[in-house]
């Protein structure tokens, strides 16, 4: 059974950190990028970060850059997701994602966690 299961979310002030967790299993987890997305309230899913499968290729949405680092440990199926200098603007259930090309037209390879909130206080 693939699972992602995410934890670390939270409440903080405005100018804190968090640090977001998402422990895989079911799949090998080294031939997936991992990526981390958000939805706040009453906007659209955005991708905040990603991840190549052995971390040699990152990169970040422009409202993020600078702030969040995305990081895994292959040999721990885990990725994460460090969150620093936090605004309001970050407060959104944030979910982890594996992803990899289909290996034919019909393969699913997208695998999405349950979601963490993340709220940030003024």
């Amino acid at each position: 059974q693939v699972q992602l299961v995410e934890s670390g979310g939270g409440l903080v002030h405005a100018g804190g950190s968090l640090r977001l967790s998402c422990v895989a299993s079911g799949f090998t987890f080294s031939n997936y990028d991992m990526k981390w997305y958000r939805q706040g309230p009453g906007k659209e899913r955005e991708l905040v970060a990603s991840m190549s499968r052995k971390g040699g290729v990152t990169s970040y949405g422009g409202s993020v850059k600078g702030r969040f680092i995305i990081s895994r440990d292959n040999a721990k199926n885990t990725a994460y997701l460090q969150m620093n200098s936090l605004n309001p603007d970050d407060t959104a259930v944030y979910y982890c994602n594996a992803w990899a090309p289909p290996l034919s037209g019909s393969q699913s390879r997208t695998f999405w966690g349950q979601g963490t909130q993340v709220t940030v206080s003024s």
